[in-house]
């Protein structure tokens, strides 16, 4: 008895520093996830690797703005390790897709894998991520300027980055960002604030901080999608793979440093306590996420929908909406009078639409039209045809938001409000990949079938799409000895081809396949 005890102990540091054949494995015996964590853990070392050369497309080359790997005079960055710094960059984020992929297929085959070996494996994945450099993005620059700001008491409604001057603070900012003013909620600048001052004004270590930061808000996620999980008759293991250790939230969210991910864990927590029968908290948890950042509001909307159940007429559901929407706003209004910021927030919420890119289907309807116009000599501006087709698409997601609010007992609330996510991001005026985060997490616990395959593409695809140094790689390939490019593809292809292990192909058995297996209860077929 003693020795069972032991062994139940030690498992946790044992599923990670022991090879079993799954195949003859006992079914609690989770020793076998040791080989996707450590190749897990090798392909995120390959991307940190990849990104720490001075050479790297994939993070700000400019002096100070990290520890190492960074050039020490302005354009004095070396190509010599570009193409191995692009070959170990994507190879790594297919091996870590392809990792993570079958990760989901065996647990999803072998329901039952406690939490805490989860907990490890996302611990070891997320170590790489906070050594190296902010990667793929330098919005976590323009968080520590604003922070700064607010230190300084200098109101980030009204002013950019800018307003502080030259310094370490602002050189990193993205100029496209450096006098617009922040669109986050008084909560996030609070602790942004707070940040500059406890670092003693130090860019670098506030930009640890706020990473760190981040890495809390997956870690809220993790909690959090486990109640949602259980509460909808789910095994939590899987749905915490899919959404905590999923290759675009790590990227993206821990990687990048965003602020979504602490607005995306607050907002799951506070779903889960209203699933759990507390709305007062699940509505203050969200109004505190949309004190992060506005979108998250909308799941003070679902809760207030369904705080009397399901199958409730529409006229007693305005009563409850209405009290959790003042709730919320008295959350909001309280962070707005005690940071001494104000509503500010509010009237800037349409700074990201100062970015045109052709990957957000509204922008590229309006752009491609404008640009025909202006072609024929329309005299219509191509502003004014993007603002149009923005405008659009705004109302058709709202619309299409409203759909799935009144069809929400029959669809599922987590599943309506995760679509209404995606919708206001898709037709929204930018689409970021860790955008796509926000309704990804949330479908998770409900996904199945196509769903659930539209989740794991979404989540495989989007940390490649608009990815920076696709440029760069074209024309590396084009001026680089045929010998090199040959050795970068065989790569490339060794990290796409590469057995795994028997983890990820010996879960087969006869009948339904567990993917699409349907839910156990009407309730979880709603979800």
């Amino acid at each position: 008895m003693l020795a069972e005890v032991a062994r139940v102990k030690v498992a946790p540091t044992r599923v990670l520093g022991e090879n079993v054949d799954p195949d003859h494995d006992e079914p609690n015996d989770w020793r076998f996830l040791r080989r996707p964590a450590v190749i897990g853990f090798v392909a995120i070392l390959s991307i940190g690797v990849g990104v720490s050369f001075t050479s790297s497309p994939f993070k700000l080359e400019m002096p100070g703005t990290w520890f190492f790997g960074e050039p020490a005079q302005q354009n004095a960055t070396s190509t010599s390790f570009l193409l191995f710094g692009l070959v170990a960059v994507y190879g790594g984020m297919v091996l870590l897709a392809r990792v993570w992929y079958g990760m989901t297929r065996a647990l999803t085959r072998r329901p039952g894998v406690p939490i805490k070996h989860l907990w490890l494996i996302m611990g070891l994945w997320i170590v790489p991520l906070l050594v190296v450099a902010p990667i793929f993005s330098r919005d976590v620059f323009s968080y520590a300027a604003q922070g700064e700001m607010v230190s300084h008491h200098i109101n980030p409604y009204n002013y950019g980055p800018y307003t502080l001057g030259a310094g370490p603070y602002v050189n990193p900012v993205d100029p496209l960002w450096a006098n617009a003013p922040a669109p986050y909620g008084p909560l996030f600048l609070m602790i942004d604030g707070f940040f500059a001052s406890a670092s003693l004004h130090h860019v670098l270590v506030t930009v640890i901080f706020l990473r760190l930061l981040a890495v809390v808000g997956v870690g809220l996620i993790a909690y959090g999608i486990a109640i949602l999980a259980r509460a909808h008759g789910r095994d939590p293991g899987p749905i915490v793979l899919l959404t905590a250790l999923n290759p675009l939230v790590l990227l993206a969210l821990v990687g990048s440093g965003h602020n979504d991910a602490i607005m995306l864990g607050l907002l799951v927590c506070g779903l889960a306590a209203a699933k759990t029968k507390h709305p007062v908290w699940g509505v203050v948890l969200v109004a505190l996420a949309a004190a992060i950042k506005a979108p998250a509001g909308l799941g003070v909307i679902y809760i207030g929908w369904e705080w009397l159940g399901t199958g409730v007429p529409i006229r007693q559901r305005i009563r409850p909406v209405l009290t959790a929407g003042i709730a919320s706003l008295g959350v909001l209004a309280l962070f707005s009078a005690v940071s001494g910021l104000g509503w500010g927030w509010v009237a800037n919420l349409e700074t990201p639409g100062t970015v045109r890119s052709w990957l957000a289907p509204t922008a590229a309807v309006g752009l491609g039209f404008g640009h025909l116009l202006h072609a024929l000599d329309s005299g219509i501006s191509i502003t004014m045809v993007l603002s149009v087709a923005r405008i659009l698409g705004f109302v058709v997601a709202a619309a299409a938001a409203v759909y799935l609010l009144k069809n929400s007992d029959r669809i599922g609330g987590l599943k309506a409000i995760a679509y209404s996510l995606l919708l206001f991001v898709v037709l929204g005026p930018v689409v970021q990949d860790w955008y796509l985060t926000w309704g990804l997490v949330l479908l998770a616990p409900i996904a199945v079938g196509r769903s659930r395959t539209m989740l794991i593409a979404a989540s495989v695809l989007c940390p490649f799409l608009g990815l920076p140094g696709g440029r760069t790689l074209i024309s590396q390939l084009i001026h680089a000895d045929p010998l090199s490019v040959a050795w970068a593809f065989l790569a490339c292809l060794v990290a796409l081809v590469m057995p795994l292990g028997r983890w990820s192909t010996s879960w087969r058995w006869d009948g339904e396949d567990a993917w699409d297996e349907a839910p156990a209860s009407p309730e979880v077929a709603r979800g």
